[in-house]
């Protein structure tokens, strides 16, 4: 018994090969590029088939495999099945490309194996042939006039009739459903498929509560089978005799619904899951019309692209996210009878899909070619704030990192010890004494770094003021919302103002605006510093769309509540959790590195959802926080005053501390 494969080294190819080594008998003739000698070699290693594997030099892409003639002649009799597995599963792939590799590589396999009169021809094919066949698509089904409107779905259709019309050899056909991962393993080579929507899910697992249930429109059927299962299948039905000119597919025999399979993933990752499905007719007619015009208007598709982007999913994907056909497997259940194999169950395995991308795939965990010293090496970056807590701890992480940072208080003095911490181990600094509540202070400052520095790469806008104050002790304060709001916000948006022109005009320039959680959960007594924040926020979001084309963008931080000199006068705060000056200046230098629009908490984000659908419910719950937690001493004019923590807030405080901030 011996055998050719082609696309050894491609995901299934690989465990293909495996388990034609565990049949023990005969030797394998694997195609290979000579560029991908050293990848062959590898999973010789990896599969201990060294006596075995027979690499045979070719390519997929010249008539006849580019073999060399003796190896032609020496092979020609001998080869009891000839699998062709290389081909291209890329939906973002361009025709082209797809024509080349499924279309003309097809043709040239299918050559080959008749010049070698191969025993017989196994083709991987794929449920992509159907199309956009409507009803049940059957195993002895092919050309049915079904549209095929993606490259994909027409290349691999082609090359199945390639197949069936050009053969010169016996042939069987498999059509794998949407393959993933190993089910024991969970091993995948990439992201695809499902993969696309991984990010999404994991991001809806970290920003909102896993009990909240979530209303989505049901998008229509899918059909996943783990690659051991399609690798298992093709080798016990290529060895079974009387299946000639035959097709099988490898699919799951129940359909999965959409939601199922979002809700399979987001269980293993903690997310929220799908409670309520809207009526297919009503959700998908009103989206198709929605879409319809939608795309008509200018830019639009840009839009969608640009929101998809942002969590790695192309748009081709979500065209062609829901099956249109349903496949029968009768013919695959009736020959594989016996064998002990089937499709498993996406819920017995999901899991384990999601730790293998979660510790091998997830773009998040792979950060070197967009590592902080990349973002940041050789950079200027002004720091607002930056004498002591926060500012001082970002200050210092972006130093270590290649960056320079322009440091800026008002306390010369103490500035001045950052930049000799920073000099210490080797960094850059420089130091600007000025007061960002002043309009003159702020234009001497940019003049001053204009006239010193080439550019201002990053603007880290951290000095801030917070004030913890009932409104029925504001009513004869209104110099609290006057000096919270010049600094919080019109310094923030003068020293943008001013910095904003001479960043658009280099076409470069990044701006990270550090807001408060309490914007998004409105605290009681907050009303003076949350109104600051929230006036940077709205400003942030009309300016930031503003700048696009000058590739100039902004980040805003929701800081959870840090431990500094800001919140030491309220001993409250002491029963309550929070993160620490450092833990606060990685999410600077994520928003440094990553440049995402915002940077929420869970807690956060769980704020603005539950007052977007129980405002009511939200302010009884507030007005409770409001009763139980007092005015401090300072708020009170009690200077030195002790504060005395009832039972009632230790209790509410230590029921915030399971909440991740």
């Amino acid at each position: 018994m011996s055998y050719f494969v082609t696309g050894a080294t491609g995901f299934i190819g690989r465990h293909l090969v495996e388990r034609l080594l565990a049949r023990d008998e005969g030797e394998i003739h694997v195609l290979v590029r000579p560029q991908s000698i050293g990848r062959l070699d590898a999973l010789i290693h990896r599969w201990g088939g060294a006596g075995r594997i027979r690499p045979v030099l070719g390519d997929l892409s010249k008539p006849l495999l580019g073999l060399d003639p003796e190896q032609v002649a020496e092979l020609r009799g001998t080869i009891d099945h000839f699998f062709h597995l290389a081909a291209v599963y890329d939906l973002t792939a361009s025709e082209a490309q797809d024509r080349l590799a499924n279309v003309e590589g097809t043709r040239h396999a299918v050559a080959v194996a008749g010049v070698l009169k191969a025993g017989c021809l196994h083709h991987a094919s794929s449920i992509a042939v159907a199309g956009g066949y409507r009803g049940t698509f059957r195993e002895d089904m092919f050309d049915e006039g079904q549209p095929l409107e993606h490259p994909y779905h027409r290349t691999k259709f082609e090359a199945e009739q390639i197949v069936r019309e050009e053969r010169a050899v016996p042939w069987r056909v498999y059509r794998p459903g949407i393959v993933v991962g190993h089910s024991a393993t969970g091993e995948m080579d990439k992201i695809d498929g499902p993969y696309y929507f991984f990010k999404l899910i994991q991001r809806l697992g970290d920003t909102v509560p896993s009990w909240l249930p979530l209303i989505a429109p049901e998008l229509g059927d899918t059909n996943i089978v783990p690659v051991d299962y399609v690798a298992a299948a093709i080798d016990e039905l290529a060895h079974r005799p009387g299946l000639d000119g035959r097709a099988f597919h490898l699919v799951n025999p129940h359909p999965q619904r959409s939601a199922e399979v979002v809700n399979a993933f987001a269980h293993a990752a903690g997310a929220p899951r799908i409670a309520v499905q809207l009526d297919d007719e009503l959700t998908l007619g009103l989206a198709g019309t929605a879409r319809s015009l939608a795309l008509r208007l200018p830019g639009a598709r840009a839009v969608r692209r640009a929101a998809l982007a942002q969590l790695g999913i192309p748009d081709e994907a979500v065209d062609h996210m829901a099956l249109v056909p349903v496949f029968a497997t009768e013919e695959t259940e009736r020959a594989l009878d016996g064998s002990g194999i089937e499709a498993p169950e996406l819920t017995g395995y999901a899991r384990v899909l999601w730790d293998w991308w979660e510790a091998n795939l997830d773009p998040d965990k792979f950060r070197a070619s967009r590592s902080l010293a990349n973002a940041v090496n050789g950079k200027t970056i002004l720091i607002t704030g930056a004498s002591s807590g926060i500012g001082r701890a970002a200050a210092i992480k972006l130093a270590r990192a290649g960056g320079i940072p322009l440091l800026v208080a008002r306390s010369a003095d103490k500035l001045e010890e950052v930049r000799d911490e920073i000099a210490a181990f080797g960094g850059s600094a420089y130091v600007y004494s000025a007061d960002v509540s002043d309009p003159e202070s702020i234009d001497r400052l940019v003049a001053q770094v204009l006239s010193d520095h080439p550019a201002v790469d990053v603007l880290v806008n951290n000095a801030g003021r917070s004030i913890r104050r009932s409104i029925a002790l504001s009513y004869d304060r209104f110099h609290d919302f006057e000096r919270t709001i010049q600094l919080n916000y019109l310094g923030a948006v003068k020293l943008i103002l001013a910095l904003l022109p001479h960043m658009r005009a280099r076409k470069s320039g990044h701006i990270v605006n550090i807001s408060s959680i309490g914007v998004q959960t409105s605290p009681p007594r907050f009303s003076a510093y949350v109104a600051s924040k929230a006036a940077l926020d709205a400003f942030t979001r009309v300016v930031g769309s503003e700048t696009i084309a000058d590739r100039v963008t902004f980040t805003t931080i929701h800081m959870p509540l840090v431990r500094t000199p800001m919140i030491a006068p309220t001993k409250l705060y002491n029963s309550f959790p929070t993160i620490s000056p450092e833990e606060a200046a990685d999410l600077i230098c994520d928003a440094i590195r990553s440049k995402p629009k915002q940077i929420n908490t869970r807690l956060g984000t769980f704020g603005e959802v539950a007052y977007a659908l129980a405002p009511k419910a939200v302010d009884q719950l507030l007005h409770l926080a409001y009763r139980v937690f007092p005015d401090s001493a300072a708020a009170k004019g009690t200077v030195g005053g002790d504060e005395v923590v009832s039972r009632e807030q230790l209790a509410l405080a230590h029921l915030t501390r399971g909440v991740h901030w």
